[in-house]
């Protein structure tokens, strides 16, 4: 029994294959019936598959009856955008983490949320301890204090609204009038800095990046007994911001 289902699943997947390739080449949709002829399917076939891959969010079928591609696939290949992406911006991340001997690491703001996509990190730079996730510190690290300088008033406190001012440490900043103080009074250059207010021990600093228009950071965390290596790692930052954006802004 075991010796024939494998041919079978086989098969079934060349066939759902095939028919979401039929499917992909009608931009407005297509019915059953005409997926049927293109892909020489039985149309008992192609009706089990069509409902499978419905089901399953790989396909769509319209008020028409027609059949279009649907969002999972869609969230597959930005999946793989993203990842060919990175690609090209991980040897920049490496080469940061060697300069400075500290771990690097890159964000997005996606969908409201900061959230760390990339870590270059070492037995010479160990990243830190990311105790409370980044998504619910960003008013506490230099990577999202870094992201919430570059919104505006309105786009800060819709994020805040859904993320309290947790106090992670004694120097964690709790009011929302101090940290937009501190946030709009940095200095020209957008650099950001975490003085061991998301963990103690380690101090952060960060800057803006952008993958066209999303916005993100860019930063590098050490021990707190290098403090002295900050203005070196933000002099650093600024020259590799640049790369990475340009690296992420080029066309797939």
């Amino acid at each position: 029994m075991a010796a024939q289902e494998g041919p079978t699943l086989i098969a079934s997947v060349q066939r759902a294959f095939r028919l979401m390739e039929a499917v992909s080449a009608h931009e407005s949709g297509a019915p059953a019936k005409q997926l049927a002829r293109e892909t020489g399917l039985p149309l008992a076939t192609t009706y089990h598959l069509l409902r499978t891959l419905a089901h399953d969010g790989y396909i769509q079928k319209l008020v028409d009856g027609a059949f279009v591609i649907g969002d999972r696939l869609h969230l597959l290949h930005t999946g793989s955008s993203t990842q060919a992406l990175l690609t090209r911006i991980r040897p920049i991340l490496a080469a940061l983490r060697d300069e400075l001997s500290a771990a690097a690491y890159l964000t997005f703001y996606e969908e409201g949320e900061i959230r760390v996509v990339e870590i270059a990190d070492g037995p010479r730079a160990p990243r830190a301890d990311l105790w409370v996730g980044f998504e619910d510190a960003g008013h506490a690290t230099a990577l999202g204090k870094c992201v919430l300088r570059e919104l505006d008033e309105d786009a800060r406190n819709e994020y805040l609204s859904r993320h309290s001012l947790v106090d992670l440490t004694p120097r964690t900043i709790t009011h929302r009038a101090e940290l937009f103080r501190r946030l709009d009074s940095s200095p020209a250059v957008p650099v950001v800095t975490d003085l061991e207010e998301y963990t103690l021990g380690t101090v952060c600093v960060a800057i803006p990046v952008y993958s066209g228009d999303t916005l993100g950071s860019l930063g590098v965390s050490f021990p707190a007994e290098r403090l002295s290596s900050i203005a070196q790692a933000a002099a650093r930052l600024v020259p590799t911001a640049t790369r990475v954006t340009r690296g992420l802004s080029l066309t797939i």
